[in-house]
């Protein structure tokens, strides 16, 4: 091979500035620089989807390494392999000719190969009265060597990219199987709260993961359902804790006053629904556990007998949702699809707006607790109208719900005032 020579391809064949630089590349290449032919053709193996090569241009590539003498690669030896492509193929398994042509093309273009053509195209070497080879018309693999190091960093970036998404999607798994039990648990505990909805957003995410998942695609959808999965312990954690607290005053016989007996506590969901996002579990499918279908069926019986209930304060009750809507008009936009129409999608719509206002999730769960779902709502569009004369809308929710659990506050008056003030605006506008 003559060093610092530039080939250009015989006949019709193109040349390019890509080709001219992995020439100068391969050029550089030092007298001492050597690789193991068969470890880097392991390593363009691993890297083969980052270099953008078909396996079957790898096993041209392994047939033509083949025709090299030795195991190293090194320009001390030259570099350039000159099987007819009738041999070529036979080491090939027999590749057909015109395929043959294609895959080495693509090698070329890769900056894998170099062609080093004849006068008259065809691959020969030329050789001394000693028989050393003096001159040799074939492909140069220089550009191996001349790459060695970026293809093995290549392939070691494929292998720790495959195992990060291996422990990923081990990582979804035992998260998914967790939300699917913990909510068939609470179901099957009869633990009040809208179970429907929770299971309807699990759902929701499981649908979204897709038949090839790369760790783009199932990153973000993981730290979602790692929330849900957060936000569903901690609601159990809340009954576990007041039936602990209930066994213990029962068994040393004290007694609270309990100003409402009758009402049941209800929890508001603090789990966020996607925009657009359309609730249909019989409707769903694919992707579905064993565990995911009994949860499902135990979704429908609780929604069919009405496990949830409100908790209402006295004093406190719900306002009609249009006059709401009225007095509220941005929160209409955070609704499913970005409308509001039944106060199931009102309640949804809080939820998203308390999580982009800042509120905690303890805080909302508070206030659903005090004041019921609906007025919880309520009182998040307000606030969300609000927003700019807030500084902080938890600290301001809280204060709201420690007063209407002293009965010292009433949706009503906020209500009118920004059904008044919206109203004014509009008939300036109009």
């Amino acid at each position: 091979m003559e060093i610092g020579h530039i080939s250009t391809p015989f006949g019709g064949r193109s040349m390019t500035l890509a080709m001219l630089a992995n020439q100068y590349d391969a050029d550089e290449i030092g007298a001492d620089a050597s690789v193991d032919k068969w470890k880097l053709f392991r390593a363009l193996c691993e890297a083969r989807p980052v270099l953008g090569v078909t396996d079957r241009a790898l096993a041209v590539l392994n047939a033509l390494l083949s025709f090299y003498p030795g195991n190293v690669l090194s320009s001390e030896h030259g570099l350039v392999v000159f099987p007819s492509n009738a041999q070529l193929a036979l080491r090939a398994h027999g590749i057909a000719p015109a395929t043959l042509r294609r895959h080495l093309a693509s090698l070329v273009e890769a900056n894998l190969l170099i062609r080093r053509d004849s006068p008259n195209g065809k691959r020969y070497v030329r050789r001394s009265g000693s028989g050393a080879v003096e001159q040799a018309f074939g492909f140069s693999i220089a550009p191996l060597i001349a790459r060695s190091e970026e293809i093995q960093a290549l392939a070691a970036q494929v292998v720790a990219d495959r195992l990060f998404l291996r422990v990923t999607r081990e990582k979804l798994t035992l998260c998914r199987r967790d939300v699917s039990k913990l909510i068939e648990t609470a179901i099957d505990e009869g633990i009040p709260g809208d179970w429907m909805g929770v299971y309807e957003h699990f759902r929701g995410l499981v649908m979204q993961i897709p038949r090839s998942p790369t760790v783009d695609d199932i990153a973000p959808i993981l730290e979602e359902m790692a929330m849900l999965r957060e936000e569903v312990v901690n609601l159990l954690e809340m009954r576990v804790k007041t039936q602990k607290e209930s066994g213990n005053e029962s068994q040393n016989e004290r007694h609270i006053q309990n100003s409402n007996p009758e009402s049941n506590s209800d929890i508001e969901p603090a789990f966020e629904k996607k925009q657009g996002e359309k609730s249909n579990i019989t409707g769903m499918t694919g992707n579905v556990s064993s565990g995911e279908k009994a949860v499902e069926r135990r979704a429908g019986a609780a929604g069919a007998t009405g496990t949830a209930k409100s908790l209402h304060v006295d004093g406190l009750k719900a306002f009609p949702l249009g006059l709401v809507l009225r007095a509220c008009p941005e929160i209409a936009m955070y609704g499913p699809g970005g409308a509001i129409a039944s106060w199931r999608d009102m309640m949804t719509a809080g939820v998203v707006v308390r999580s982009m206002l800042g509120v905690s999730a303890s805080a909302y769960e508070e206030a659903c607790e005090i004041m019921g779902p609906e007025n919880a709502a309520t009182v998040m569009a307000c606030v969300l109208e609000r927003s700019g004369h807030i500084n902080s809308a938890g600290g301001y929710l809280r204060d709201l719900t420690r007063r209407a659990e002293r009965g010292e506050f009433a949706i009503g008056p906020m209500l009118m005032a920004l059904a008044r003030a919206n109203g004014g605006a509009e008939r300036r506008s109009a």
